[in-house]
């Protein structure tokens, strides 16, 4: 009778500790939503997060927003969870010359490091290098050079509540001249010329941050 009486103690005991479902989700497959946040919250903070890297880099870039999306986040067997999260980009018009791609890389990984963000991986490749980064909140950051030297900033976010999302607030900082790109128009390649990034000499000051 003491044996089974143990057996039944150690029994509840595994099921009060962890034998049943677990609540914690696994954030790498987006399969829980921020009790913090909804998805109109989670792409004003992207928001926030793409103007404050952008705005901390000098001489200052071009840029324009890309088109917005969202999704639903799914669990493991690809089940939808009732939450979402948000993708967010900036397409650069500056021209950046080879010679200044890494100086501008380098001022971005900098930048995100003092801002207490992680760098979880660099792609060291000669044509198409990229840093990619987190937040301490969940949000996902890439900095990457595309097609014909194109610099591409993007941010996706944790997982959310529901909500509806409105596309991003802050205007694009090209030539008042220029066509709005936004909206589904083809993005051009870099255009603008600037007298530091688009030098095609190694820079005697180097660009802050």
């Amino acid at each position: 009778m003491t044996h089974l009486r143990r057996a039944c103690g150690l029994l509840l005991l595994l099921t009060m500790t962890g034998c049943g479902p677990t609540s914690h989700a696994s954030t790498g497959n987006r399969t829980g939503k921020s009790p913090n946040m909804n998805m109109q919250q989670a792409a004003d903070r992207a928001d926030a997060v793409l103007q404050e890297t952008v705005t901390r880099i000098n001489p200052g870039l071009r840029w324009v927003h890309e088109a917005p999306g969202q999704n639903s986040c799914t669990d493991w067997k690809n089940t939808d969870t009732g939450g979402g999260y948000v993708n967010r980009g900036l397409m650069v018009m500056t021209i950046v010359s080879p010679q200044r791609r890494g100086g501008l890389l380098g001022v971005v990984e900098r930048d995100w490091k003092a801002r207490g963000f992680t760098v979880t991986n660099v792609r060291s490749d000669a044509q198409f290098p990229a840093i990619f980064a987190s937040t301490p909140d969940g949000f996902r950051l890439e900095v990457a050079v595309g097609g014909e030297g194109q610099f591409r900033f993007g941010i996706t976010s944790p997982c959310a509540a529901t909500s509806p999302v409105a596309k991003p607030t802050a205007p694009s900082n090209v030539d008042t001249n220029a066509p709005a790109y936004e909206g589904g128009k083809p993005l051009p390649r870099p255009y603008i010329h600037d007298d530091f990034w688009s030098a095609t000499t190694s820079p005697t000051t180097p660009p802050t941050p």
